[in-house]
């Protein structure tokens, strides 16, 4: 149910932001009517707008030099079908990927309300790849061999040879249709090859990763009201596909294999073979997005922190519960 006083608190910001959108102890007496009346109050476009726009800027994923009162914002809250917003979580994805020139978007679906909750999307981010649990070892994302496991119960079946790169089926929930399982085309996503712009043989890993992370498994929350689906993206830095994902080894663990392929000493780690490795990572996912004209930042430096008081607008993740 939503409060008054965190409807009160946005509206006023709004309004002192906004000063040509009326007057705001108007909106407020009419909100509170609203809330009186349901339970709820429903955000008016340029509201819904301004506040996604805030929770972007601040959740630690936008680059400062995006002007943040320009972020793309799409009012989607009139859907609530799964079928429908997997429709336009790929319509996010072709819009956001933008011919490799990123752009940093927000989709918000229907929202929470006293009496029907809005859809939800499980996946972590919309693109992802699976984790396969074989004997001794992981092939493909650590991170997700738990999730892959319960899909495929959900009823997903791995493509026939399997390889790292499995992309994972969208998982949306509704109240009306429960849990369904939404496969992406792979022509959508844009995938980037990666190579070494020194070392030949570093293509031979096979290596590739997907242009743009889009956030799929945080609520947003504006003015006390919870839309629960409201995918989001910034731009990559190179570090969170080259030090992260593919050296960690909670994820691909390839720290050693390119160390070991450097020829360095890895019987230490006070040699820092670990650190010269995941250098020479970073080095290659900056070159392929380069290569392939694909929006991509070398460094956290040039992006706005994450930030935000409690009570303003904000993606808050969800807490405490896994795909089982």
């Amino acid at each position: 149910m939503a409060t008054y006083a965190a409807a009160e608190e946005f509206l006023r910001a709004f309004h002192r932001a906004r000063p040509k959108a009326g007057q705001v102890e108007v909106r407020l007496a009419k909100v509170r009517a609203e809330i009186a009346a349901t339970g709820t109050y429903r955000h008016k476009p340029a509201e819904l707008a301004f506040g996604a726009r805030i929770a972007l800027r601040d959740s630690g994923w936008c680059p400062a030099d995006v002007p943040w009162r320009g972020l793309l914002v799409r009012d989607l809250r009139d859907i609530r079908d799964s079928a429908e917003v997997a429709v336009q979580c790929v319509r996010h994805l072709r819009a956001a990927t933008n011919g490799g020139r990123v752009r940093p978007m927000v989709s918000v679906f229907a929202p929470d309300t006293p009496w029907r909750p809005g859809p939800r999307i499980r996946n972590h981010q919309l693109v992802r790849y699976a984790g396969y649990a074989e004997q001794s070892r992981v092939l493909g994302d650590r991170r997700y061999v738990g999730f892959t496991s319960a899909v495929c119960r959900l009823g997903w079946r791995p493509p026939t040879g399997r390889s790292p790169f499995d992309m994972l089926p969208l998982v949306l929930q509704t109240e009306h249709e429960g849990i369904s399982l939404h496969p992406l085309p792979r022509d959508l996503v844009h995938e980037v090859p990666l190579e070494h712009p020194e070392l030949p043989w570093f293509v031979g890993l096979g290596l590739r990763w997907h242009a743009v992370p889009v956030i799929s498994n945080m609520r947003l929350v504006i003015g006390g009201i919870t839309y629960p689906a409201a995918p989001f993206n910034g731009v990559y830095i190179c570090q969170a596909i080259g030090a992260d994902v593919l050296a960690d080894d909670g994820a691909y663990g390839l720290v050693r294999h390119v160390a070991e392929r450097l020829g360095l000493d890895v019987s230490s780690e006070r040699t820092l073979w670990r650190d010269r490795a995941v250098v020479e990572l970073n080095r290659a996912v900056v070159h392929s997005f380069d290569a392939a004209g694909v929006t991509i930042r070398h460094t956290a430096a040039g992006f706005l922190p994450a930030t935000g008081a409690p009570t303003r607008p904000a993606f808050v993740p969800w807490e405490g519960e896994a795909l089982n």
